[in-house]
């Protein structure tokens, strides 16, 4: 693959505090190499800024591989940037043309306060999932991965679901900040696995009375969260959900 520099303008969304008022700032960013991730392109940036004295920009990160979802950044108006299924951290510079003009900003959503410029506080869905996204067992011995059969089909299900890294891209995307795709995936995860089946209805009905109090947006079937998702989580976990909360409604009124 061939290897270029270009010159680059970034209009970086600058904000102290939750409570203050954010601005957009410019900035210059020149010979960055077309095989830098965009990561790497803001160090080099904070960098320069740090020996200029300034304040460098604030970003989440942590693996830059593709699996914390903590890199959560829009990027000319897409969350995690233009290439598909893919997380900002393994976002390249080749994505860009020397002379572009990149604009960077926050999460966008009430339910994810900013924090300080690019980082917003992502812990509602921690609460999500301290709510009931997981499986109560008494500890021990660990039992054999064997032990207890699952059908091929549900376990690929599963596995399917058990893929979204809790990101928020699908709150950034959507219309409503809704994070039905987010609590679908981490519902049907469980629901697919007779693991999961003691705690069925407890735990879609707590984690959707979770989601609502955190302020989440309500659901409009616009599907930008799974063109938006950098694993391809389907929309089908949103109607497992509903299936799923049905259900355990139907159950708890009886």
């Amino acid at each position: 693959m061939e290897h270029y520099d270009m010159n680059l303008t970034l209009k970086v969304w600058k904000q102290k505090n939750s409570t203050s008022k954010g601005k957009f700032e410019t900035y210059k960013v020149d010979h960055i190499s077309s095989e830098m991730s965009f990561l790497e392109m803001f160090d080099v940036l904070n960098e320069k800024l740090i020996e200029e004295k300034k304040e460098p920009i604030a970003f989440d990160h942590d693996c830059r591989e593709g699996i914390c979802g903590a890199c959560s950044m829009y990027i000319d108006g897409q969350p995690h940037g233009p290439w598909s299924k893919n997380t900002t951290c393994q976002l390249h510079m080749r994505a860009f043309k020397d002379g572009d003009t990149i604009v960077v900003e926050p999460w966008r959503a009430k339910a994810f306060p900013v924090i300080k410029d690019l980082i917003v506080d992502r812990s509602a869905f921690d609460r999500i999932i301290q709510a009931g996204g997981y499986v109560s067992v008494n500890t021990g011995n660990p039992v054999d991965a064997n032990a207890i059969p699952v059908d091929k089909k549900l376990a690929d299900e599963a596995f399917n679901s058990a893929a979204c890294i809790g990101c928020g891209a699908c709150v950034a995307a959507c219309k409503n900040g809704s994070a039905m795709l987010f609590v679908g995936a981490k519902v049907s995860q469980l629901a697919h696995l007779p693991q999961g089946e003691p705690e069925r209805e407890s735990r879609v009905l707590n984690m959707v009375a979770q989601m609502d109090k955190e302020g989440f947006g309500n659901c409009t079937n616009t599907y930008a969260c799974e063109a938006e998702c950098p694993k391809g989580i389907s929309v089908q976990n949103i109607a497992k959900l509903n299936s799923e909360y049905l259900k355990a409604g139907t159950t708890t009124e009886k």
